[in-house]
């Protein structure tokens, strides 16, 4: 037992000479932030930032236990995940489709209480959101998506080729005089032999 304890204790002193970089921290806000390209108001920015910005921003305030492997490295992993499916400091670079889904995915994880993630709030109480504070973060991502304006060649899917063409015009048919003028020219052409057999 004392061979796997000590074992146990030279491994975790070994890997902490292996660490991430930990360096995702840019305290000034960017001309890209949510915050400058949308209206955010103060209340909803404190929510973010106390709840969302540490793994969803470039501004990560890592905490005491960052400094400690292997939890570094969960740090990291979470940090990097959460950028990738929103970056609230870069918001601004994204098309207006892709941000109106962002929103559209924080509108759900907060309403399912999957985000905050549970094991986060233990370790941040700050971070832990209230039914009312819920629901004003929604409200407020609701009220940013009425604004995004998205362009209809991304909203709608190309239509098939040929689908909108316009409809070939059939041609309309005339009637016609000319077997009855005909049969009148002929009508009198027998008249008029007739009338030379007569005479001869």
């Amino acid at each position: 037992m004392k061979k796997v304890i000590f074992a146990l204790l030279a491994f975790f002193v070994a890997i902490q000479a292996f660490r991430p970089a930990l360096d995702n921290q840019n305290p000034s806000l960017t001309e890209q932030d949510i915050s400058k390209v949308s209206s955010v108001p103060n209340e909803v920015q404190a929510l973010i930032k106390n709840a969302c910005y540490d793994c969803h921003s470039n501004s990560t305030n890592y905490p005491w236990y960052s400094k400690i492997q292997p939890f570094a490295l969960i740090v990291e992993h979470h940090v990097e995940d959460g950028k990738k499916h929103l970056n609230f400091s870069e918001f601004g670079k994204y098309p207006p489709k892709k941000a109106d889904h962002k929103l559209e995915e924080l509108i759900e994880v907060v309403s399912e209480k999957e985000m905050p993630m549970t094991p986060y709030t233990w370790m941040h109480p700050e971070a832990k959101l209230t039914e009312d504070q819920r629901k004003q973060l929604i409200d407020w991502a609701k009220a940013v998506r009425s604004t995004i304006q998205i362009p209809k060649d991304e909203e709608a899917k190309q239509a098939p080729e040929g689908q909108n063409a316009p409809e070939a015009t059939q041609p309309t048919t005339q009637p016609t005089t000319q077997p009855t003028q005909d049969a009148d020219h002929k009508h009198e052409e027998d008249a008029d032999h007739k009338h030379e057999e007569t005479a001869h």
